[in-house]
């Protein structure tokens, strides 16, 4: 019987991940769930078996329910009744099926019924759910917006909320408008406070809601009348059982038919204050949005190994010209890439959830007790580095689902573009990826500040001085990525003295997309060294994309002169 976890090894490799034990230690706060729950681990070892466990049911879920369900859902899609969401018969079953699996309050502690994993396991979840569904992982997944109705919301709110989420209920982060799509400073959604009822009153519009008929909404609204920035936005909580949201449209996508995508209205809705007020862009949409990237990047992961194992199926079977394709050059270099990518991608999601999984865990500490200065100075260490490669892990590995799923196609040749064919759906479904939650340019406005103040040349230089001892195979990709070091400086260098922010703003794609591949080169030989028969292949190819992107963008911006940004308008225009 299928599974998608055990029947990728590569997925379970990550459980070793170096920062593992720490992110385990401290998202158990040491274990102290171990005398009041009866299911709760002891000690790392027994973490890991749970993990294992779950994951292995989320597998068998995953190919045998999720997966045999999506093309009918992908045909039949959400409709709307009488102002109401109405999901796909078979997503009715596919969250049923989650249900009765336990699958729901992941990321929440054991005192709300959640089952207190790490965000590094959560995204592996993510991942099994994407590659057999990637529609039905948008409708899974934002559960996770309960993490900032835990972080933010009073306790009792989290009393109210957070169990109802662990038991099954769905839910949504309620941000853009008709007028405020990325801009998100611009909402208008308009919240009042109820002196007589004692609550909050939202009126407007919602727009591109995923999931937007959810039973838990996180709604961003104007509370501060008279304001027209992002000062006078708060976060609220509705609950759908009191009414007052109706769903006044189902967008008709080009892919991720199963989740479904509302125009809201807003009538006198009853809310509650959701944190402090004025701070709901500032700083509760902020950790919404890192969770949703991170998601972003789970779900790209599992669809490019979707879209390779799809190729390389068609590939081994199709026969041409006397033999298999899979025996053409063209088209083992092309599965190769694809392998290579989605490798190098997974490594580069995990790191980026272990640095997300330490700073979280140290700020929940630090909800009981005052951190000692070592603990401190570890999570500002590591939020540092979460904030700088979630744009990062978000940008490359959407790109790359979209590359996958493209060249995943292209193998099927004219079969690609036959509907019958999966490939098809999954490069519809893909296109979405470096769209929604801040799309690929905006992931590169995010990142660009770590580029050019040095802060991600440091971390390439300490991850390099991480792997002073890796094996003789593997020290020679690492000493190929190591000349590319100055290339990179120079690159940086040339950009910043340009002194011209419309010239930085046309290079940064260039200087965000060498140190993506320069970082995932580092991570993937790491890989490759503990465990070669797994990575080794990825690892060599890889790194010969990087050297010839690398090499190619630094001559691109070696060469570029500010006057020619008049050519380029001019051309526009």
């Amino acid at each position: 019987m299928a599974n998608y976890y055990s029947d990728h090894p590569e997925i379970a490799f990550h459980l070793d991940h170096p920062l593992m034990k720490r992110v385990v230690e401290l998202k158990e706060k040491f274990y102290e769930d171990k005398d009041k729950f009866d299911y709760a681990p002891v000690d790392f070892f027994d973490a890991l078996e749970n993990y294992k466990q779950v994951l292995d049911l989320t597998g068998d879920v995953a190919a045998n329910i999720l997966a045999p369900n999506s093309e009918s859902v992908d045909l039949e899609g959400p409709h709307l009744e009488n102002g109401r969401m109405i999901y796909a018969s078979k997503t009715v079953e596919n969250i049923d099926a989650m249900r009765k699996a336990g699958l729901f309050g992941v990321s929440m502690p054991r005192r709300y019924g959640g089952l207190n994993f790490p965000n590094l396991v959560f995204s592996m979840l993510s991942e099994l759910v994407s590659a057999a569904d990637a529609g039905f992982q948008n409708i899974w997944s934002l559960q996770s917006c309960i993490d900032t109705l835990y972080e933010a919301g009073s306790e009792e709110q989290r009393q109210r909320y957070i169990p109802r989420v662990c038991a099954g209920e769905t839910m949504s982060m309620d941000l853009t408008e008709p007028d405020a799509g990325s801009d998100l400073q611009r909402v208008m959604l308009k919240a009042t406070f109820d002196e007589k009822e004692n609550c909050w009153r939202l009126n407007g519009v919602k727009r591109f809601i995923t999931n937007g008929d959810s039973d838990i909404h996180l709604v961003l609204a104007r509370s501060e009348e008279g304001t027209k920035d992002g000062r006078g936005l708060s976060m609220f909580i509705y609950d759908k059982r009191q009414g007052g949201v109706n769903v006044r449209h189902i967008e008709h996508k080009l892919g991720i038919h199963g989740s479904p995508t509302c125009e809201l209205t807003y009538k006198n809705a009853k809310a509650e204050l959701c944190g402090s007020t004025r701070l709901g862009l500032i700083k509760y949409v902020m950790s919404l949005m890192n969770g949703a990237r991170l998601g972003i990047a789970a779900q790209s992961v599992g669809l490019s190994q979707e879209a390779y194992n799809e190729a390389l199926a068609y590939a081994r079977e199709r026969a041409q010209f006397g033999q298999k394709i899979i025996e053409f050059p063209a088209v083992f270099d092309m599965l190769s890439r694809m392998k290579a990518k989605l490798d190098a991608g997974r490594s580069m999601l995990y790191q980026t959830a272990a640095y997300v999984d330490i700073y979280k865990a140290l700020e929940d500490i630090q909800r009981d007790r005052k951190l000692t200065p070592e603990e401190r100075d570890e999570m500002k260490k590591y939020q540092r580095l979460a904030d700088a490669f979630t744009p990062l892990a978000k940008g490359m590995n959407s790109e790359y689902a979209n590359q996958n799923a493209y060249d995943a196609i292209s193998i099927h040749g004219g079969s690609g573009f036959i509907m019958e064919y999966k490939c098809q759906r999954l490069y519809r479904d893909a296109r979405i990826f470096s769209i929604y939650e801040g799309t690929t340019q905006l992931q590169v406005v995010a990142a660009i500040r770590y580029i050019i103040n040095g802060t991600m040349l440091q971390n390439i230089k300490e991850m390099l001085s991480e792997m002073a001892n890796v094996e003789c195979k593997m020290s020679s990709l690492k000493a190929r990525i190591e000349a590319l070091i100055p290339v990179y400086e120079e690159a940086i260098n040339t950009v910043k003295a340009l002194d011209n922010q419309d010239a930085i703003d046309f290079l940064s794609r260039r200087l965000y997309d060498m140190t993506c591949e320069i970082v995932m080169s580092l991570l993937i030989i790491r890989d490759a060294a503990k465990a070669p028969e797994l990575f080794e292949k990825s690892a060599v190819v890889y790194v010969g994309m990087t050297e010839e992107d690398v090499i190619g963008k630094a001559a691109y911006i070696k060469n570029f002169s500010p006057d020619s940004l008049c050519n380029f308008r001019a051309t526009e225009a």
